[in-house]
C-alpha cells in the first residue's frame, strides 16, 4: 500500500464527502486506502459517509478525544508506506497525491511534505508556518512576512521549486510512515492545534526535513469545525500555544509570552468591545471580534480551566 489517508471529521458531513471524493478521483498509478475517524459528530456523518463510501474504513468515536489522538488511533491501524492526514474540509487537486508521493519517494531526507494550500477562488492561502517564538506570537505576522521574508516566508512569496520549511499547515501533511514511527506519532497534550508543528520541529531535531511542494494544490476550506464555536476554538488555540511553549521553550520566554498575550489581548477586549459600542452592534464583524476576546479574557481571569474551549 502507498498512502494511508488518515481523515478526521466533526459534523463536517458535506465537506468530508467532498474531501474522500478528491482522494478516490486522484490521478496516478497510487495506491490508497482511506481511514475516516468521526470524532463524535452529531449530525448525519454516522449514516451518510458509511453507506456513500463503503469502501473506506470508518470508525466513530461516542466523543471528541481530539486530532492528535484520533490520528494517533488510526495510523495504528493504517498500513502505508506514507501517510497523508488530510482535513476534512480539503479537496485535492487531481494530480496532488501522486506528485506528493513520487517526490517525497525520491526524496529520502524529507520526512513532512505539505502543499500550496488555496481559496475556492484560487487564491493563495498561507501552507507554510514558522516555528512559533515571541516575535510570532506577539508581533503582527503580516509584517513579518514583509520585512523579512526569508525569515517568515508565506503567501506572498512565489515558489516554484519545493523549498525547505520550519513546518506546514496540517490541512495537507504527507508522512512518511518511517518517521511516524521514529516519533511514536503525534504528541497528544496538543488536543486540536499546533500538533502539526510541534510534529514538524520533532521530525527536524531527528534528522528529517519539512518540505513546501508548490506544484502540489489543495483546496482548502480553513476551519469549517474551528467555525462552528469560534469562542471555544480560539481558547483551544490558546492553549496548544502555551502547551507548546511549555514544551520548547525556558521559563522566561514562557513568562513574557504569556503577560505579553495578557497586554494584547486586553487591549484588543477594550478595542473590539468600543468598536461594538458605538456601532450599536449593527456590526458582525466586530460583534465576533469582541465575542472571542470577552471568553478568551474571561478563560484567563477563571485561571485557564481545561473544561473550557471545544468539547472533550
Amino acid at each position: 500500500m502507498d498512502v494511508s489517508v488518515i481523515l478526521l471529521t466533526r459534523n463536517t458531513c458535506q465537506q468530508t464527502r467532498e474531501a474522500i471524493e478528491s482522494v478516490l478521483t486522484s490521478s496516478g498509478a497510487i495506491s490508497k486506502e482511506i481511514h475516516v475517524l468521526d470524532n463524535g459528530s452529531t449530525d448525519d456523518t454516522p449514516q451518510v459517509l458509511p453507506a456513500a463510501f463503503p469502501e473506506i474504513h470508518y470508525q466513530r468515536l461516542e466523543r471528541n478525544v481530539g486530532f492528535a489522538r484520533g490520528v494517533n488511533l488510526v495510523a495504528g491501524e493504517a498500513r502505508g508506506e506514507f501517510f497523508l492526514l488530510l482535513n476534512s474540509d480539503a479537496r485535492l487537486a487531481p494530480d496532488a497525491l501522486c506528485l506528493a508521493v513520487e517526490w517525497l519517494r525520491a526524496n529520502p531526507g524529507c520526512g513532512v511534505a505539505g502543499a500550496q494550500l488555496l481559496n475556492a477562488d484560487g487564491r493563495k492561502q498561507n501552507s507554510i508556518a514558522n516555528f512559533p517564538s515571541l516575535a510570532t506570537e506577539l508581533l503582527n505576522k503580516f509584517l513579518l512576512r514583509r520585512l523579512w521574508p526569508k525569515r517568515f516566508p508565506g503567501k506572498e512569496q512565489e515558489y516554484r521549486d519545493p523549498v525547505e520549511v520550519e513546518s506546514v499547515i496540517g490541512a495537507f501533511s504527507l508522512v512518511r510512515r518511517e518517521v511516524w514511527e521514529k516519533l511514536r506519532g503525534m504528541d497528544e497534550r496538543f488536543f486540536f492545534f499546533l500538533e502539526e508543528t510541534d510534529f514538524c520541529l520533532r521530525a527536524r531535531q531527528a534528522g528529517f526535513a519539512t518540505m513546501h511542494l508548490p506544484q502540489v494544490r489543495v483546496w482548502h476550506g480553513q476551519g469549517q469545525t474551528a467555525k462552528q464555536d469560534l469562542p471555544a476554538a480560539r481558547i483551544e488555540y490558546w492553549r496548544s500555544r502555551y502547551a507548546y511553549f511549555a514544551k520548547h521553550r525556558g521559563m522566561g520566554v514562557r513568562v513574557t509570552l504569556r503577560c505579553g498575550l495578557l497586554v494584547r489581548l486586553i487591549i484588543d477586549s477594550a478595542v473590539s468591545g468600543l468598536v461594538t459600542a458605538l456601532t450599536f452592534r449593527q456590526s458582525w464583524r466586530w460583534r465576533g471580534k469582541f465575542a472571542v476576546h470577552r471568553a478568551l479574557l474571561l478563560w484567563h481571569l477563571q485561571g485557564c480551566p481545561a473544561g473550557t474551549g471545544l468539547p472533550h
